[in-house]
Protein backbone atom coordinates (compact mmCIF):
# COMPACT_ATOMS: atom_id res chain seq x y z
CA UNK A 1 0.00 0.00 0.00
CA UNK A 2 2.97 2.26 0.95
CA UNK A 3 4.47 1.78 -2.19
CA UNK A 4 1.02 2.44 -4.55
CA UNK A 5 0.67 5.41 -2.33
CA UNK A 6 4.16 7.04 -2.73
CA UNK A 7 3.48 6.06 -6.53
CA UNK A 8 0.20 7.83 -6.82
CA UNK A 9 1.88 11.13 -4.65
CA UNK A 10 4.55 11.17 -7.23
CA UNK A 11 2.36 11.46 -10.26
CA UNK A 12 0.07 14.23 -8.44
CA UNK A 13 2.52 16.40 -7.03
CA UNK A 14 4.68 16.22 -10.15
CA UNK A 15 4.66 18.78 -13.22
CA UNK A 16 1.50 18.90 -15.45
CA UNK A 17 3.12 18.03 -18.78
CA UNK A 18 -0.50 16.49 -20.28
CA UNK A 19 -3.36 19.17 -19.75
CA UNK A 20 -6.12 17.96 -21.08
CA UNK A 21 -6.39 19.16 -25.22
CA UNK A 22 -9.68 21.18 -26.56
CA UNK A 23 -12.27 19.72 -28.49
CA UNK A 24 -12.44 20.17 -31.73
CA UNK A 25 -15.91 22.10 -32.41
CA UNK A 26 -15.75 21.04 -35.99
CA UNK A 27 -14.01 19.65 -38.98
CA UNK A 28 -14.93 20.60 -42.56
CA UNK A 29 -13.54 19.81 -45.76
CA UNK A 30 -13.04 23.31 -47.22
CA UNK A 31 -10.06 22.78 -49.93
CA UNK A 32 -7.88 25.08 -47.88
CA UNK A 33 -4.76 25.17 -49.50
CA UNK A 34 -2.99 28.38 -48.29
CA UNK A 35 -3.24 30.29 -45.04
CA UNK A 36 -6.13 31.62 -43.50
CA UNK A 37 -7.26 35.40 -42.36
CA UNK A 38 -9.94 36.54 -40.34
CA UNK A 39 -12.03 39.39 -40.83
CA UNK A 40 -13.26 41.45 -38.03
CA UNK A 41 -16.38 39.99 -38.48
CA UNK A 42 -14.74 36.86 -38.09
CA UNK A 43 -15.35 35.68 -41.82
CA UNK A 44 -12.52 33.42 -43.56
CA UNK A 45 -10.79 34.15 -46.35
CA UNK A 46 -8.16 31.76 -47.76
CA UNK A 47 -6.82 29.97 -51.07
CA UNK A 48 -8.35 26.65 -51.94
CA UNK A 49 -7.20 23.47 -53.44
CA UNK A 50 -9.66 24.50 -56.31
CA UNK A 51 -7.68 27.19 -57.38
CA UNK A 52 -10.46 29.85 -56.12
CA UNK A 53 -10.52 32.71 -53.61
CA UNK A 54 -13.54 31.60 -51.11
CA UNK A 55 -14.73 33.85 -47.91
CA UNK A 56 -17.10 31.87 -45.31
CA UNK A 57 -18.67 32.59 -42.07
CA UNK A 58 -16.69 31.95 -38.78
CA UNK A 59 -18.53 28.92 -38.93
CA UNK A 60 -17.27 27.73 -42.35
CA UNK A 61 -20.41 28.38 -44.57
CA UNK A 62 -19.00 30.12 -47.67
CA UNK A 63 -20.48 33.52 -48.66
CA UNK A 64 -18.61 33.56 -52.08
CA UNK A 65 -15.64 32.29 -54.15
CA UNK A 66 -13.57 33.51 -56.77
CA UNK A 67 -11.95 31.66 -59.69
CA UNK A 68 -8.23 32.00 -60.05
CA UNK A 69 -5.72 31.61 -62.80
CA UNK A 70 -4.04 28.87 -60.59
CA UNK A 71 -3.06 27.69 -57.08
CA UNK A 72 -1.74 29.97 -54.45
CA UNK A 73 -0.23 29.52 -50.52
CA UNK A 74 -0.39 33.26 -49.40
CA UNK A 75 -2.65 35.16 -46.70
CA UNK A 76 -4.73 37.43 -48.38
CA UNK A 77 -5.11 40.64 -46.98
CA UNK A 78 -8.71 42.01 -45.73
CA UNK A 79 -8.09 45.69 -45.50
CA UNK A 80 -10.14 48.22 -43.10
CA UNK A 81 -12.55 49.09 -45.99
CA UNK A 82 -13.24 44.76 -45.88
CA UNK A 83 -11.76 44.90 -49.53
CA UNK A 84 -9.68 41.11 -50.07
CA UNK A 85 -6.11 41.36 -51.80
CA UNK A 86 -4.89 38.39 -52.41
CA UNK A 87 -2.22 36.63 -55.09
CA UNK A 88 -1.54 33.63 -56.71
CA UNK A 89 0.59 31.56 -59.01
CA UNK A 90 -0.72 32.93 -62.08
CA UNK A 91 1.01 35.89 -61.65
CA UNK A 92 -1.67 38.56 -61.00
CA UNK A 93 -2.82 40.51 -57.25
CA UNK A 94 -6.34 41.05 -57.20
CA UNK A 95 -8.38 43.06 -55.03
CA UNK A 96 -11.66 41.97 -54.38
CA UNK A 97 -15.18 43.89 -52.50
CA UNK A 98 -16.69 42.42 -49.87
CA UNK A 99 -19.19 40.61 -52.33
CA UNK A 100 -16.43 38.83 -54.08
CA UNK A 101 -16.09 41.58 -56.97
CA UNK A 102 -13.09 42.84 -58.81
CA UNK A 103 -12.27 46.11 -58.08
CA UNK A 104 -8.92 46.50 -59.55
CA UNK A 105 -5.99 43.23 -61.09
CA UNK A 106 -2.21 43.56 -61.77
CA UNK A 107 -0.37 41.24 -63.45
CA UNK A 108 3.11 40.80 -61.94
CA UNK A 109 6.54 39.36 -63.51
CA UNK A 110 6.10 35.83 -61.47
CA UNK A 111 4.32 33.79 -59.12
CA UNK A 112 2.90 35.46 -56.40
CA UNK A 113 4.23 32.90 -53.43
CA UNK A 114 5.28 35.46 -51.06
CA UNK A 115 1.83 36.70 -48.86
CA UNK A 116 1.39 40.76 -49.67
CA UNK A 117 0.92 43.51 -47.56
CA UNK A 118 -0.77 46.60 -46.59
CA UNK A 119 1.34 50.06 -46.02
CA UNK A 120 -0.75 52.74 -43.77
CA UNK A 121 -1.58 54.59 -46.60
CA UNK A 122 -3.48 51.84 -47.92
CA UNK A 123 -1.23 50.71 -50.91
CA UNK A 124 0.32 47.31 -51.19
CA UNK A 125 3.38 45.67 -51.39
CA UNK A 126 3.91 42.14 -53.36
CA UNK A 127 6.57 40.07 -54.21
CA UNK A 128 7.30 38.00 -57.26
CA UNK A 129 8.78 35.01 -57.82
CA UNK A 130 11.10 36.51 -60.69
CA UNK A 131 12.68 38.76 -57.83
CA UNK A 132 10.65 41.84 -57.72
CA UNK A 133 8.82 43.57 -55.06
CA UNK A 134 5.69 45.97 -55.71
CA UNK A 135 3.90 48.90 -54.74
CA UNK A 136 0.98 49.68 -56.05
CA UNK A 137 -1.55 51.82 -54.88
CA UNK A 138 -5.01 51.44 -53.19
CA UNK A 139 -6.12 51.62 -56.47
CA UNK A 140 -3.92 48.99 -58.07
CA UNK A 141 -1.80 51.71 -59.66
CA UNK A 142 1.96 50.79 -59.94
CA UNK A 143 4.05 53.33 -57.65
CA UNK A 144 7.78 51.54 -58.15
CA UNK A 145 9.41 48.43 -58.13
CA UNK A 146 12.97 47.13 -56.71
CA UNK A 147 14.67 43.74 -58.34
CA UNK A 148 15.97 42.02 -55.73
CA UNK A 149 19.06 38.89 -56.80
CA UNK A 150 16.95 36.01 -56.57
CA UNK A 151 13.05 35.40 -56.57
CA UNK A 152 11.27 35.91 -53.37
CA UNK A 153 8.98 33.59 -51.45
CA UNK A 154 9.79 35.61 -47.92
CA UNK A 155 6.74 37.86 -47.10
CA UNK A 156 7.77 41.79 -46.83
CA UNK A 157 7.57 43.12 -43.59
CA UNK A 158 6.84 47.14 -43.18
CA UNK A 159 8.43 48.44 -39.90
CA UNK A 160 7.09 51.81 -37.69
CA UNK A 161 9.00 54.01 -39.93
CA UNK A 162 8.03 52.49 -43.24
CA UNK A 163 10.82 50.68 -44.01
CA UNK A 164 10.40 47.43 -46.16
CA UNK A 165 12.01 44.42 -45.14
CA UNK A 166 12.26 40.71 -46.96
CA UNK A 167 14.67 38.37 -47.50
CA UNK A 168 15.46 36.56 -51.36
CA UNK A 169 16.69 33.30 -52.92
CA UNK A 170 20.33 35.44 -53.37
CA UNK A 171 20.75 34.62 -49.43
CA UNK A 172 20.10 38.40 -48.85
CA UNK A 173 17.90 40.35 -46.17
CA UNK A 174 17.10 43.56 -47.98
CA UNK A 175 15.72 46.96 -46.23
CA UNK A 176 14.01 49.14 -48.65
CA UNK A 177 13.17 52.92 -47.98
CA UNK A 178 9.39 53.85 -48.17
CA UNK A 179 10.01 54.91 -51.96
CA UNK A 180 11.53 51.79 -52.60
CA UNK A 181 14.94 52.59 -52.65
CA UNK A 182 17.71 50.37 -51.19
CA UNK A 183 19.03 50.63 -47.48
CA UNK A 184 21.13 47.83 -47.06
CA UNK A 185 21.43 44.36 -47.44
CA UNK A 186 22.54 41.61 -45.03
CA UNK A 187 23.67 38.44 -46.26
CA UNK A 188 23.38 34.94 -44.89
CA UNK A 189 24.74 31.81 -46.02
CA UNK A 190 21.71 30.36 -47.75
CA UNK A 191 18.09 30.89 -48.95
CA UNK A 192 15.70 33.18 -47.35
CA UNK A 193 12.21 32.14 -47.08
CA UNK A 194 11.38 32.83 -43.33
CA UNK A 195 9.18 36.53 -43.01
CA UNK A 196 10.69 39.29 -40.59
CA UNK A 197 9.55 40.32 -37.62
CA UNK A 198 10.45 43.63 -37.00
CA UNK A 199 10.05 44.45 -32.82
CA UNK A 200 9.72 48.05 -31.37
CA UNK A 201 13.33 48.95 -31.46
CA UNK A 202 13.42 48.44 -34.85
CA UNK A 203 15.49 45.05 -35.11
CA UNK A 204 14.77 42.24 -37.23
CA UNK A 205 14.58 38.53 -36.93
CA UNK A 206 14.49 35.86 -39.24
CA UNK A 207 15.78 32.49 -39.97
CA UNK A 208 17.72 31.28 -43.26
CA UNK A 209 18.36 28.02 -44.86
CA UNK A 210 21.59 27.65 -43.46
CA UNK A 211 20.69 26.73 -40.02
CA UNK A 212 20.64 29.69 -38.55
CA UNK A 213 17.97 32.40 -36.65
CA UNK A 214 19.59 35.50 -37.36
CA UNK A 215 18.65 39.34 -34.94
CA UNK A 216 20.00 42.80 -37.00
CA UNK A 217 19.74 45.96 -36.22
CA UNK A 218 17.86 48.78 -38.13
CA UNK A 219 21.43 49.63 -39.94
CA UNK A 220 21.78 46.05 -41.15
CA UNK A 221 24.25 45.05 -38.49
CA UNK A 222 24.18 41.54 -37.27
CA UNK A 223 23.68 41.36 -33.17
CA UNK A 224 23.49 37.92 -33.06
CA UNK A 225 22.73 34.41 -34.98
CA UNK A 226 21.84 31.03 -33.00
CA UNK A 227 22.71 28.32 -35.01
CA UNK A 228 19.36 25.08 -35.35
CA UNK A 229 20.15 21.71 -36.62
CA UNK A 230 18.60 22.19 -40.31
CA UNK A 231 16.77 25.16 -42.15
CA UNK A 232 14.58 27.45 -40.96
CA UNK A 233 12.56 28.07 -43.03
CA UNK A 234 9.47 29.48 -40.61
CA UNK A 235 8.80 33.06 -40.08
CA UNK A 236 9.19 33.80 -36.28
CA UNK A 237 7.07 36.18 -34.07
CA UNK A 238 8.16 38.07 -31.19
CA UNK A 239 5.79 37.41 -27.73
CA UNK A 240 4.56 39.51 -25.52
CA UNK A 241 7.52 38.69 -22.73
CA UNK A 242 10.15 39.78 -25.71
CA UNK A 243 11.00 35.88 -26.81
CA UNK A 244 11.38 35.94 -30.69
CA UNK A 245 9.78 31.85 -31.49
CA UNK A 246 10.53 29.84 -34.00
CA UNK A 247 10.59 26.44 -35.46
CA UNK A 248 12.68 24.61 -37.12
CA UNK A 249 13.39 21.47 -40.11
CA UNK A 250 15.46 20.13 -36.86
CA UNK A 251 11.74 19.35 -34.83
CA UNK A 252 12.49 21.84 -32.55
CA UNK A 253 10.66 25.17 -31.66
CA UNK A 254 13.21 27.88 -30.50
CA UNK A 255 12.51 30.69 -27.97
CA UNK A 256 15.18 33.20 -28.20
CA UNK A 257 15.47 36.50 -25.93
CA UNK A 258 16.48 39.73 -27.27
CA UNK A 259 20.30 39.30 -26.28
CA UNK A 260 20.31 36.18 -28.19
CA UNK A 261 20.11 34.00 -25.26
CA UNK A 262 18.24 30.87 -25.90
CA UNK A 263 15.36 30.48 -23.48
CA UNK A 264 13.89 27.12 -23.92
CA UNK A 265 13.90 24.46 -26.63
CA UNK A 266 10.71 22.71 -27.26
CA UNK A 267 10.91 19.29 -29.17
CA UNK A 268 7.78 18.36 -31.34
CA UNK A 269 9.29 15.16 -32.72
CA UNK A 270 9.03 16.30 -36.66
CA UNK A 271 9.88 19.12 -38.64
CA UNK A 272 8.30 22.85 -38.56
CA UNK A 273 7.60 24.89 -41.12
CA UNK A 274 4.70 26.84 -39.96
CA UNK A 275 4.97 29.95 -37.97
CA UNK A 276 3.41 29.94 -34.70
CA UNK A 277 1.15 32.22 -33.09
CA UNK A 278 1.31 33.40 -29.83
CA UNK A 279 -2.02 33.48 -27.15
CA UNK A 280 -3.33 36.00 -25.02
CA UNK A 281 -2.27 33.33 -22.17
CA UNK A 282 0.78 33.48 -22.98
CA UNK A 283 0.36 29.88 -24.61
CA UNK A 284 2.43 29.29 -28.45
CA UNK A 285 0.47 27.05 -30.73
CA UNK A 286 2.43 25.43 -33.78
CA UNK A 287 1.87 22.82 -35.86
CA UNK A 288 4.63 20.29 -37.63
CA UNK A 289 4.84 18.21 -40.87
CA UNK A 290 3.43 14.91 -38.98
CA UNK A 291 0.06 16.58 -38.27
CA UNK A 292 0.89 17.67 -34.82
CA UNK A 293 -0.28 20.60 -32.97
CA UNK A 294 1.37 21.93 -30.10
CA UNK A 295 0.42 24.41 -27.46
CA UNK A 296 3.29 25.25 -25.64
CA UNK A 297 3.49 27.61 -22.27
CA UNK A 298 5.68 31.14 -21.61
CA UNK A 299 8.45 28.38 -20.19
CA UNK A 300 8.85 26.36 -22.96
CA UNK A 301 6.65 23.44 -21.71
CA UNK A 302 4.18 21.32 -23.64
CA UNK A 303 0.77 21.71 -22.12
CA UNK A 304 -1.49 19.56 -24.83
CA UNK A 305 -0.91 18.25 -28.31
CA UNK A 306 -3.54 17.32 -30.99
CA UNK A 307 -2.59 14.80 -33.64
CA UNK A 308 -4.20 14.79 -36.86
CA UNK A 309 -1.89 12.32 -38.76
CA UNK A 310 -1.61 14.91 -41.94
CA UNK A 311 0.99 17.72 -42.69
CA UNK A 312 -0.02 20.97 -40.97
CA UNK A 313 2.90 23.47 -42.66
CA UNK A 314 0.30 26.88 -42.38
CA UNK A 315 0.06 28.88 -39.06
CA UNK A 316 -2.73 28.58 -36.71
CA UNK A 317 -5.45 31.55 -37.83
CA UNK A 318 -6.68 33.05 -34.33
CA UNK A 319 -9.72 34.92 -34.25
CA UNK A 320 -10.18 38.30 -31.59
CA UNK A 321 -13.09 36.04 -30.14
CA UNK A 322 -10.58 33.38 -29.50
CA UNK A 323 -11.56 30.36 -32.40
CA UNK A 324 -8.86 28.77 -33.46
CA UNK A 325 -8.42 27.34 -37.08
CA UNK A 326 -6.07 25.07 -38.40
CA UNK A 327 -5.55 23.40 -41.79
CA UNK A 328 -3.93 19.85 -42.84
CA UNK A 329 -2.52 19.37 -46.29
CA UNK A 330 -5.88 17.45 -47.34
CA UNK A 331 -7.43 20.87 -47.42
CA UNK A 332 -9.76 19.89 -43.81
CA UNK A 333 -9.98 22.54 -41.31
CA UNK A 334 -10.80 22.46 -37.65
CA UNK A 335 -12.09 25.10 -35.67
CA UNK A 336 -11.95 24.91 -31.55
CA UNK A 337 -14.16 27.54 -30.21
CA UNK A 338 -13.87 29.68 -27.11
CA UNK A 339 -10.47 29.84 -26.20
CA UNK A 340 -7.90 32.31 -25.45
CA UNK A 341 -7.66 34.94 -28.46
CA UNK A 342 -4.63 36.14 -29.81
CA UNK A 343 -2.17 37.93 -28.37
CA UNK A 344 -1.19 42.03 -29.13
CA UNK A 345 2.01 41.73 -28.63
CA UNK A 346 5.04 43.20 -30.65
CA UNK A 347 4.75 40.91 -33.45
CA UNK A 348 2.36 37.46 -32.02
CA UNK A 349 1.62 36.57 -35.54
CA UNK A 350 3.83 36.25 -38.97
CA UNK A 351 1.64 38.48 -40.59
CA UNK A 352 0.85 41.23 -37.30
CA UNK A 353 -2.83 40.54 -37.29
CA UNK A 354 -5.05 37.89 -38.34
CA UNK A 355 -6.30 40.06 -41.05
CA UNK A 356 -2.93 39.62 -42.88
CA UNK A 357 -1.37 43.36 -43.16
CA UNK A 358 1.85 42.04 -42.44
CA UNK A 359 3.72 45.70 -41.17
CA UNK A 360 3.93 47.26 -37.19
CA UNK A 361 0.54 48.75 -36.17
CA UNK A 362 0.37 52.56 -35.19
CA UNK A 363 -0.67 53.35 -31.70
CA UNK A 364 -3.95 53.96 -32.35
CA UNK A 365 -4.33 50.62 -34.41
CA UNK A 366 -2.93 48.87 -31.41
CA UNK A 367 -5.30 50.54 -28.91
CA UNK A 368 -8.02 49.82 -31.24
CA UNK A 369 -6.89 45.72 -31.60
CA UNK A 370 -6.72 45.37 -27.87
CA UNK A 371 -10.19 47.12 -27.28
CA UNK A 372 -11.82 44.91 -30.26
CA UNK A 373 -10.12 41.70 -28.91
CA UNK A 374 -11.27 42.46 -25.29
CA UNK A 375 -14.83 43.26 -26.80
CA UNK A 376 -14.74 40.05 -28.85
CA UNK A 377 -13.79 37.79 -26.34
CA UNK A 378 -16.71 39.42 -23.70
CA UNK A 379 -19.36 38.67 -26.20
CA UNK A 380 -18.01 35.21 -27.20
CA UNK A 381 -18.50 34.14 -22.93
CA UNK A 382 -21.79 33.44 -21.96
CA UNK A 383 -22.92 35.85 -19.12
CA UNK A 384 -25.72 36.30 -16.49
CA UNK A 385 -26.89 39.63 -16.20
CA UNK A 386 -26.50 41.38 -13.07
CA UNK A 387 -30.12 41.98 -11.16
CA UNK A 388 -30.68 45.54 -11.60
CA UNK A 389 -31.53 48.03 -8.29
CA UNK A 390 -34.33 48.96 -7.87
CA UNK A 391 -35.34 52.18 -5.43
CA UNK A 392 -38.81 51.95 -3.22
CA UNK A 393 -41.43 54.32 -4.49
CA UNK A 394 -42.05 57.40 -2.12
CA UNK A 395 -44.42 56.24 0.74
CA UNK A 396 -47.27 59.06 1.98
CA UNK A 397 -47.17 60.36 5.34
CA UNK A 398 -50.49 61.22 7.12
CA UNK A 399 -49.91 64.71 5.80
CA UNK A 400 -50.33 63.54 2.15
CA UNK A 401 -46.99 64.04 1.50
CA UNK A 402 -45.06 61.41 -0.18
CA UNK A 403 -41.11 60.20 1.42
CA UNK A 404 -38.49 58.57 0.49
CA UNK A 405 -37.62 55.83 2.70
CA UNK A 406 -34.19 55.80 3.96
CA UNK A 407 -31.84 53.31 2.12
CA UNK A 408 -31.13 50.24 3.95
CA UNK A 409 -27.87 49.82 5.17
CA UNK A 410 -25.79 47.64 3.08
CA UNK A 411 -23.53 44.99 3.88
CA UNK A 412 -19.90 45.10 3.39
CA UNK A 413 -18.75 42.28 1.23
CA UNK A 414 -17.26 40.36 3.50
CA UNK A 415 -13.02 40.51 2.88
CA UNK A 416 -11.25 37.37 1.61
CA UNK A 417 -9.53 34.79 3.73
CA UNK A 418 -6.55 33.08 2.10
CA UNK A 419 -6.44 30.39 4.90
CA UNK A 420 -9.84 29.72 4.97
CA UNK A 421 -10.47 29.25 1.59
CA UNK A 422 -7.12 27.15 0.91
CA UNK A 423 -9.13 25.05 3.94
CA UNK A 424 -12.86 25.07 2.35
CA UNK A 425 -10.68 23.79 -1.61
CA UNK A 426 -8.61 20.81 0.42
CA UNK A 427 -11.55 19.89 1.93
CA UNK A 428 -13.90 20.10 -1.40
CA UNK A 429 -11.02 17.91 -3.33
CA UNK A 430 -11.92 15.25 -5.22
CA UNK A 431 -10.51 12.42 -7.09
CA UNK A 432 -11.69 11.75 -10.75
CA UNK A 433 -9.83 9.19 -13.29
CA UNK A 434 -6.80 9.15 -10.82
CA UNK A 435 -6.28 13.07 -10.13
CA UNK A 436 -7.19 15.07 -7.52
CA UNK A 437 -9.63 18.38 -7.78
CA UNK A 438 -9.71 21.31 -6.34
CA UNK A 439 -12.60 23.85 -6.76
CA UNK A 440 -11.59 26.70 -8.69
CA UNK A 441 -13.26 29.77 -6.91
CA UNK A 442 -12.22 28.60 -3.47
CA UNK A 443 -8.26 27.77 -5.01
CA UNK A 444 -8.61 31.40 -6.59
CA UNK A 445 -9.17 32.71 -3.59
CA UNK A 446 -6.55 31.13 -1.82
CA UNK A 447 -3.75 32.11 -3.99
CA UNK A 448 -4.99 35.37 -4.17
CA UNK A 449 -5.08 35.05 -7.70
CA UNK A 450 -7.87 36.42 -10.36
CA UNK A 451 -9.99 35.03 -13.56
CA UNK A 452 -9.98 36.31 -16.67
CA UNK A 453 -11.36 34.05 -18.55
CA UNK A 454 -13.45 30.41 -18.02
CA UNK A 455 -14.51 28.08 -20.95
CA UNK A 456 -15.44 25.02 -20.67
CA UNK A 457 -11.85 23.48 -20.99
CA UNK A 458 -9.95 25.95 -19.47
CA UNK A 459 -9.42 29.00 -17.02
CA UNK A 460 -7.29 31.76 -17.39
CA UNK A 461 -5.90 33.32 -14.11
CA UNK A 462 -4.28 36.75 -13.56
CA UNK A 463 -1.37 35.48 -11.05
CA UNK A 464 1.74 37.44 -9.66
CA UNK A 465 1.39 39.90 -12.74
CA UNK A 466 1.45 37.62 -15.51
CA UNK A 467 -2.14 35.09 -17.22
CA UNK A 468 -1.72 31.62 -16.56
CA UNK A 469 -4.20 28.76 -18.14
CA UNK A 470 -4.81 25.75 -16.36
CA UNK A 471 -7.68 23.11 -17.31
CA UNK A 472 -10.89 23.23 -15.98
CA UNK A 473 -13.40 20.02 -15.30
CA UNK A 474 -16.88 20.34 -14.46
CA UNK A 475 -17.87 17.89 -11.62
CA UNK A 476 -21.20 17.95 -10.30
CA UNK A 477 -22.17 21.97 -11.96
CA UNK A 478 -18.91 22.98 -10.50
CA UNK A 479 -15.29 24.06 -11.88
CA UNK A 480 -12.33 22.31 -10.69
CA UNK A 481 -8.82 22.40 -11.25
CA UNK A 482 -6.72 19.23 -11.23
CA UNK A 483 -4.31 19.64 -8.32
CA UNK A 484 -1.00 18.62 -10.89
CA UNK A 485 -1.89 21.88 -12.91
CA UNK A 486 -0.69 24.27 -10.00
CA UNK A 487 2.81 23.54 -10.91
CA UNK A 488 2.49 25.79 -13.84
CA UNK A 489 1.76 28.56 -12.09
CA UNK A 490 5.06 31.15 -11.57
CA UNK A 491 7.71 29.55 -9.37
CA UNK A 492 5.85 27.41 -7.57
CA UNK A 493 7.28 24.88 -5.68
CA UNK A 494 4.92 21.76 -3.69
CA UNK A 495 5.17 19.31 -1.08
CA UNK A 496 3.17 17.33 0.80
CA UNK A 497 3.82 16.56 4.86
CA UNK A 498 2.02 13.18 5.05
CA UNK A 499 2.33 14.06 9.22
CA UNK A 500 0.32 17.34 8.56
CA UNK A 501 -1.68 15.19 6.11
CA UNK A 502 -1.10 19.04 3.94
CA UNK A 503 -0.28 19.75 0.55
CA UNK A 504 1.82 23.00 0.58
CA UNK A 505 2.33 25.08 -2.18
CA UNK A 506 5.04 28.13 -1.94
CA UNK A 507 4.46 30.69 -4.72
CA UNK A 508 5.41 34.14 -5.13
CA UNK A 509 4.35 36.24 -2.15
CA UNK A 510 2.66 33.18 0.23
CA UNK A 511 2.78 29.51 1.29
CA UNK A 512 -0.71 28.00 0.60
CA UNK A 513 -1.43 25.08 2.64
CA UNK A 514 -4.60 22.96 1.64
CA UNK A 515 -5.58 20.03 4.45
CA UNK A 516 -5.39 16.87 1.46
CA UNK A 517 -5.39 13.28 3.11
CA UNK A 518 -4.19 11.52 0.18
CA UNK A 519 -4.46 8.18 1.79
CA UNK A 520 -8.33 8.79 2.10
CA UNK A 521 -8.25 10.60 -1.22
CA UNK A 522 -6.53 7.75 -3.26
CA UNK A 523 -8.44 5.08 -1.23
CA UNK A 524 -10.82 3.25 -3.70
CA UNK A 525 -8.22 3.61 -6.43
CA UNK A 526 -5.37 2.26 -4.68
CA UNK A 527 -6.27 -0.56 -2.44
CA UNK A 528 -3.64 -2.76 -0.40
CA UNK A 529 -2.87 -6.30 -1.83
Amino acid sequence: MKKQLTLALALLLGSATAATAPQVAWLKNLKVLGSISIAENGDLVYIGTDARAHRTDANGKEKWNFALGDVGRAQPIITPAGKVIIGAYDDYLIQLNAAGQVDWRVKLDGDIVASPALRADGSVLAASSSGTLWALSSTGQPLWSFKAGGGIYSSPTVAADGTIYFGAQDNQLYALTPAGGRKWAFRANSFIFSSPAVDAQGNVYFGSSDRNIYAVDANGQLRWRVPANLFVNASPIITSTGLIVVGSYDGNVYAIDKNGAVEWTYKTGAPVAAPAVELTNGDVLVGDLQGTLHAINASGRGQWTIKTGKRIDTTVAVSDAGTWYFSTNDGQLSAIQRQAPIATGEWSFYRSVPSGWGRTLTATEATNRRSRTQAAQAAARPTTPAPTPTTPAPRPTPGGTATTPAPRPTTPTPAVDPVAAATRAGRAALVRDGQVYLPLTDLVEALGARVRVTTSVTTTLEFAGRPVTLTVRSIDGRAYVPLAALTLLPDAAPAYDARARAYRLRVPGRTVSLPLDFARLLRPVYTPR
